[in-house]
């Protein structure tokens, strides 16, 4: 079992339940599980189980049948995990670690943990992956022609005003909306839960390599960058960047905007003397990841789980 990386605390979604069972020996397993607000998927009622903890198969499977029950009893047809509550919180196992360490910020579990799931009846629903793009230095021969289009059409970028953090948040609320309103398993998020989760990284923030697009005063994208902060602890240089948020409005209008936004962040980074950046947590079927695979061979996969419930 590996160690749990340190990171910021992070706001959670508040469960609408929780489940815990301890057998003999000390052994204990625990879960939250959410019905209210249900994601979007097929015809299905989408129940939650997240902020898993288990010590070995036998106890998680227990916790597991409970949770699902507990759905079931409210009418959820699908029990989907980990994810506590949304997608907008800690979800997915780290099921393809490699060879790079943990990263800031970056899910962590214990490498059994999905095979007490699969134990339990779930399988895959989603897969994801982080990239790692060692060519800082390569610069994207098609943005500068793609940005002077955008600025032709009144759209400016600009970095981030970090002594603006928390207004910087709240203008950027509307446009993440619009752009993961897509997104597998999306579910809305309102103002000031989305400025309360990213409160925490104020402080280690590399304002630099945090960029905001904006037209007539209304933001149309961003892209949020971040130092990797857990090189040092694992006695390696600071020399990697996260790219953790790319969002753009979806509108025709700003076409080609996210690769100009990656291409000031990394480009920036460059400058900054980053020499590896990761692209973190990608859904495979999204977007992000062509863009990714302009400069990024994967790293790393995860997996989101899923289980039929029974009587549903």
């Amino acid at each position: 079992m590996s160690e749990r990386p340190s990171k910021p605390p992070k706001p959670r979604s508040t469960a609408d339940a929780q489940v815990r069972m301890e057998i003999e020996g000390g052994q204990h397993a625990r879960c939250g599980v959410w019905w209210n607000a249900p994601p979007s998927y097929a015809t299905h009622r989408v129940g939650r189980i997240g902020e898993f903890e288990a010590d070995s198969e036998r106890v998680a499977a227990i916790v597991l049948e409970r949770a699902c029950g507990q759905l079931a009893a409210q009418g959820c047809t699908l029990a989907v995990g980990p994810m506590d509550g949304s997608t907008w919180h800690s979800y997915r196992f780290v099921t393809e670690r490699g060879s790079e360490p943990a990263f800031f910020l970056e899910p962590h579990n214990p490498d059994e943990w999905p095979s007490y799931f699969r134990a339990a009846g779930f399988e895959p629903l989603a897969h994801y992956t982080s990239a790692l793009d060692r060519g800082l230095e390569i610069r994207d021969p098609k943005a500068p022609e793609i940005e002077q289009r955008l600025a032709s059409r009144g759209v400016r970028i600009r970095p981030l005003d970090l002594q603006r953090f928390e207004a910087e948040m709240r203008a950027i609320h509307r446009v993440s909306l619009a752009s993961f309103a897509r997104n597998f398993l999306y579910s809305p998020i309102g103002e000031e839960e989305f400025v309360a989760m990213y409160a925490p990284l104020r402080e280690p923030i590399d304002p630099s390599i945090v960029f905001i697009a904006e037209r007539d005063g209304a933001v149309a994208g961003f892209v949020f960058g971040m130092p990797d902060l857990l090189r040092p602890q694992h006695g390696l240089p600071a020399d990697t960047m996260i790219v953790k948020t790319l969002a753009r409005d979806p509108h025709e209008l700003y076409a080609g905007l996210g690769g100009v936004l990656l291409e000031r962040c990394r480009s920036a980074a460059h400058e900054r003397g980053y020499t590896r950046c990761i692209h973190a947590l990608m859904f495979d079927e999204n977007a992000s990841v062509d863009l990714s695979e302009r400069f990024g061979a994967t790293m790393r996969g995860y997996t989101l789980f899923a289980k039929e419930l029974a009587g549903a």
